[in-house]
């Protein structure tokens, strides 16, 4: 079981390049990738967001990229010759007919517009993804190593909790038949006490009217169903596969149970057990969040 928290970082260069990956993940409820680098290399977001998928399944994901050029420029600057060429013919144009100084210079002549020009090294596509790449793994293998030890961690609480549920349901099931056999004795009493023992109390009609409360309170069935929802989150969490949303379906599910026992059994100390179950059970959903 993976957490959808964690971060990663990795660098990888060549003898042109130098790449620096950062990855951060958070919880979501779908796979929202953003990827962040410069723009000669937009060319490569979808690529970069399908290899992240392949290992990541849920959550939202930053990716910020940085390049740094550590081999020749990255640029080419050019001459503009015929350019340059119009420019000095008109200036000894302007020497002449103006009888001013001839002061031409290199220096002056490259201030002049698109003189020199300035354009984008052809790269090595295949070069630079596969530097890329090599970062990115690393910033990838980071993450989910440490989405791995979180997830552990989650894993072994919703254990614990799950234990600690089973634990009361057990009090709750062997808590329900006192429950019929105490409302049995109530109810002799109040009869007796509004009869003031002057009218014999009629068994049958006291026993139907013990069995409809019974019938009514029995909570077997959600406490079976409460019982194979525990098991099914347990066996959930050592599944490999992504969880999340089996968790929240499956707590959804345990807390729908629970508020129809505590609805059913009409008993203080039933009610009580209800209110801890819920308590654990939404720190459950809480830890549910944050896995993937």
């Amino acid at each position: 079981m993976k957490s959808m928290t964690g971060f990663g970082r990795g660098e990888a260069k060549d003898s042109e390049r130098q790449f620096v990956v950062e990855i951060k993940s958070v919880n979501h409820k779908f796979n929202d990738i953003l990827v962040r680098l410069p723009r000669k290399l937009a060319y490569l977001e979808e690529k970069i967001k399908s290899l992240i998928k392949e290992e990541i399944k849920r959550g939202r994901v930053e990716v910020h990229i940085s390049l740094e050029n550590i081999g020749d420029s990255d640029t080419i600057v050019s001459l503009n010759q015929p350019l340059a060429e119009q420019y000095i013919n008109c200036l000894r144009i302007m020497k002449e007919r103006l009888d001013i100084l001839d002061d031409i210079s290199v220096s002056l002549l490259a201030k002049f517009p698109d003189v020199l020009k300035i354009t984008p090294k052809e790269e090595d596509e295949q070069a630079v993804w596969c530097c890329l790449e090599k970062a990115l793994m690393k910033a990838l293998e980071t993450l989910m190593e440490m989405r791995v030890a979180e997830g552990k961690k989650l894993a072994e609480d919703i254990f614990d909790r799950c234990d600690y549920i089973l634990k009361i349901v057990k009090q709750i099931e062997n808590r329900a038949p006192q429950v019929v056999f105490e409302y049995r004795q109530k109810l002799r009493e109040r009869i007796s006490e509004l009869l003031e023992d002057n009218i014999e109390i009629d068994e049958q009609r006291l026993s139907m009217e013990v069995a409809l409360f019974a019938d009514k309170s029995n909570i077997t069935e959600e406490i079976v169903r409460l019982k194979s929802h525990l098991s099914q989150l347990k066996k959930s969490v050592e599944e490999k596969e992504p969880i999340g949303r089996k968790l929240d379906f499956l707590i959804q599910e345990m807390i729908r149970e629970i508020n129809t026992i505590g609805s059913k059994a009409s008993d203080l100390e039933i009610t009580n057990h209800v209110v801890d179950i819920k308590s654990e059970l939404e720190k459950i959903r809480e830890q549910a969040q944050n896995i993937e």
